[in-house]
């Protein structure tokens, strides 16, 4: 190890999994975790995509979430996968600096929608009348488009920075992907004003937007609470509940894990809550957002009927 990290350029990734039954049990069920991920998240677009009833803005929204989930998974999982089954931990300087770029740009991308989801539930909640103009396809194009660019530039910047950094001791990366401050902790130079940037971008990235989405499901939460109807108020705050769980589940274990200084870090610590954001969110959004939803249900309904009806007709032709 020590003759490899004086004569190569490449990384290595030491992984999640510990060579023990317990690692193979847990490399099967984050297995069963990305492909539920998978189907979930690839039924929701296909379903948008079928149903005319979901062409909303609330489900444009969607669509792009379930979008990056997609891609956000699939940036983590099939490297860890392969570095478990065939043993190889290494990942040269450019598939390193590609994956951070994607999983920078995929999770900034995600705060910024999960953040205009929100804001869209508390206009057709608090403001139905203006929803229109609040919400108008315009609106939808400019929050997924900035969210996209925004993602992308502060990926960009973080990337580069680190790839350019001085390795000159260990290249051994305590993580199961290229994590910006697992690579920090292995340079050599002093990175105390870029990590103040990393702060600056989570809060902008995480806090903020959290902050946003607590504020919009308070105001929504208020107005549910003054519903005439029981059931209504019941089925209201369960989904507020639910969702907001889903939320904290990816806020909060990135915040933490970005905010604290290099001194307070623990990597086994940084790897359990890092599953959190990159493993488990995207397989709970697809089931949070549609399961639970009965538009989602009844567009489900009738793609199955539309289905079964064109087959039934190419049964009876001749």
């Amino acid at each position: 190890m020590e003759n490899y990290n004086k004569t190569s350029t490449d990384f290595i990734l030491l992984g999640l999994f510990p060579p023990s039954k317990v690692g193979l049990f847990t490399f099967i069920l984050i297995i069963l975790i990305f492909l539920m991920a998978w189907l979930g998240n690839l039924s929701m677009i296909l379903l948008i995509l079928l149903d005319i009833h979901l062409r909303i803005p609330m489900y444009f929204l969607l669509i792009q979430l379930s979008f990056i989930d997609l891609n956000y998974i699939s940036t983590i999982v099939p490297k860890m996968a392969s570095d478990f089954l065939f043993e190889n931990k290494s990942i040269s300087s450019i598939e390193c600096g590609i994956q951070s770029f994607f999983f920078l740009t995929l999770g900034g991308a995600e705060a910024l929608i999960l953040a205009s989801m929100a804001y869209d539930r508390y206009v057709a909640v608090c403001f139905p009348l203006h929803y229109p103009v609040r919400m108008s396809k315009k609106v939808c194009v400019f929050m997924i488009t900035g969210s996209w660019i925004m993602g992308s530039i502060n990926s960009c910047a973080h990337t580069i920075y680190v790839l350019h950094l001085p390795y000159c001791r260990s290249r051994a990366i305590n993580h199961f992907f290229c994590d910006v401050p697992a690579m920090v902790n292995l340079a050599c130079t002093d990175t105390s004003v870029y990590e103040y940037t990393v702060c600056v971008s989570t809060v902008f990235f995480l806090v903020l937007p959290f902050i946003g989405i607590a504020y919009s499901y308070g105001h929504v939460l208020t107005a549910v609470y003054r519903m005439r109807s029981a059931e209504g108020r019941r089925k209201a705050y369960s989904t507020c509940s639910t969702h907001l769980t889903v939320v904290t589940f990816y806020y909060m274990p990135f915040a933490y894990t970005y905010l604290r200084p290099r001194s307070l870090r623990s990597p086994t610590e940084d790897k359990v809550l890092a599953v959190f954001y990159t493993i488990l969110t995207p397989m709970l959004n697809p089931i949070i957002y549609s399961l639970r939803n009965k538009e989602v249900k009844g567009a489900l309904r009738r793609v199955i009927h539309r289905i079964y009806s064109v087959k039934m007709d190419t049964n009876y032709l001749p």
